[in-house]
């Protein structure tokens, strides 16, 4: 308080009375401010120190005494007494409770206690700016109750995220491991328990177990996603509480649970709109890691240019190219003896060829039909055909062969290789 307080003029005597009856009385002040904010607050719960006390009356005790000890003794405003107050904080982060709710219960701790003081300045005919200044005083000290509870709320809030986050992670790494599920196999006794083969039930045991610690309740089916990072500082996308994500990879990964839900693949897309990336097919709970590898492999064809970029892709809306492209050794060995009959025409010969001979096998029609899916003339596809029977003889009509050909120019078709059905006319 400044050198013209009007509380630092009130004489001596008279200041000893007010802080001496004022300390005498805080006991029972704040057994009563306690009492009156479990009657607003019923529900808050009752935390115990070591002695049996409880934790928020010793709180209001330490506050109240502080205060009419500064008052007293100091020339300065009464400050706060930081430790008590961030822990107050750190408890309503800790029980999810709101900073709301805890100012509330401060202001209305502060109107009993000025209620109290007011009497007893009354009492010892404290002047009444005198008594101005001092409810002044107590507001500031409020304020700063109230700062320090809101350190210690997001202290708490962030370690609880963080907490969260290291056993939701623990969670997806269980998840996405590699699970046996032979039945009939039986562990060796002389084998270490750690190293013998879990059963399902065992591993969704402890998959069960995890999930509980994060509030994440089981779903019977889930789809894996893997993503690439717009941009290095790129938000995470908000892609919903039940959704399990880890960002610390450098390709950030998602399971997400009940992918065939209603609605489900609209709110993905709109929640990861910006990122790119690949979600695999849904797969019962113990077969993520599964769908995890489909998603991976789609998103290295993405960055291959073979599959779209710059869009989140679902992996089931794309099973052909991933089938196809998938076995790249087998399917170009595959490609290699089917299609030697081609190596003797030029490139661009060829090239017409194939994409005739691949028509013809999807239509299975006649030259009128493969004509239309080219947008060629008839006469040229009956052209082209008679140079295929020619090439591959008495082979094409072997359902086996026509199989493996039509595999084989497929994906070439989906590599960039061959072109694709033009529109009916086109040149």
């Amino acid at each position: 308080m400044s050198a013209r307080s009007a509380w630092r003029v009130v004489p001596r005597l008279k200041m000893t009375q007010f802080a001496t009856l004022a300390m005498d009385e805080v006991p029972r002040l704040a057994d009563d401010i306690l009492r009156e904010i479990r009657r607003e607050y019923p529900h808050l719960p009752v935390v115990l120190n070591e002695a049996g006390e409880p934790m928020a009356l010793v709180g209001i005790r330490r506050a109240l005494e502080v205060f009419v000890q500064q008052i007293a003794h100091t020339e300065d405003r009464p400050r706060y007494h930081p430790e008590v107050f961030q822990e107050f904080g750190r408890g309503e982060g800790l029980h999810g409770r709101s900073l709301d709710s805890l100012q509330a219960i401060y202001r209305l701790g502060v109107r009993l206690a000025w209620r109290r003081l007011a009497e007893i300045g009354q009492l010892v005919e404290i002047p009444p700016p005198a008594m101005y200044e001092l409810a002044e005083a107590g507001f500031e000290y409020l304020d700063g109750l109230v700062d320090q509870s809101v350190r210690g709320y997001a202290e708490a809030a962030a370690r609880q995220a963080g907490e969260r986050l290291r056993l939701q992670r623990k969670l997806m790494e269980l998840l996405l491991a590699e699970h046996r599920t032979d039945r009939t196999a039986h562990p060796s006794p002389d084998r270490h328990p750690s190293t013998r083969p879990s059963g399902p039930q065992h591993v969704l045991e402890a998959i069960a177990e995890r999930a509980a610690r994060v509030s994440w309740p089981l779903p019977e089916r889930v789809a894996v996603g893997v993503l690439l990072r717009p941009a290095r500082e790129a938000v995470a996308p908000a892609v919903g509480p039940d959704v399990l994500l880890d960002m610390e990879t450098e390709q950030p990964c998602m399971v997400v649970p009940e992918p065939d839900a209603a609605g489900r693949p609209e709110l993905l897309r709109r929640a990861m709109t910006g990122w790119a990336g690949a979600i695999g097919p849904p797969v019962p709970l113990l077969d993520a890691a599964k769908s995890l590898r489909w998603a991976e492999a789609a998103v290295r064809l993405m960055e291959r240019g073979l599959l779209p970029g710059g869009e989140v892709l679902f992996c089931a809306e794309h099973t052909e190219a991933l089938v196809l492209l998938q076995p790249e050794e087998l399917i170009n060995d595959l490609a290699r003896r089917t299609l030697a009959p081609l190596a003797e025409c030029g490139p661009a010969h060829g090239r017409r060829l194939a994409e005739t001979l691949l028509a013809w096998l999807e239509t299975r029609g006649g030259a009128p039909e493969v004509a239309a899916r080219l947008g060629v003339h008839p006469q040229t596809v009956r052209y082209r055909l008679r140079q295929i029977r020619e090439l591959w003889g008495d082979e094409i009509d072997d359902p086996d062969r026509r199989f493996e050909l039509e595999l084989v120019l497929r994906a070439q078709r989906l590599r960039g290789g061959i072109s694709g059905p033009r529109a009916e006319g086109a040149a």
